[in-house]
């Protein structure tokens, strides 16, 4: 079954807010609460989250096909 929604564990996304609240607390001297800090989270894997993950996807395709023709290249001089 396929979603595309992007899933965090509830420890990951917990530790996420922390950081959050750190990057505020230490960027721009806001004491964020943990509701602030969760929208930012939601906002960043709903709209920005499928972007990274799309691009991850494609530099994966990317690598494993040179690794793919190397391998083809490889059979091929061995079979010479």
């Amino acid at each position: 079954m396929r979603s595309d929604k992007i899933v965090i564990s509830k420890e990951n996304r917990k530790a996420m807010i922390a950081l959050i609240k750190i990057f505020f607390l230490n960027e721009r001297e806001e004491d964020l609460g943990d509701l602030s800090a969760m929208m930012i989270l939601d906002f960043f894997i709903e709209k920005l989250a499928p972007e990274f993950y799309n691009q991850g996807v494609s530099d994966s395709y990317k690598y494993l096909n040179n690794k793919i023709e190397d391998l083809l290249f490889d059979l091929q001089i061995y079979k010479r």
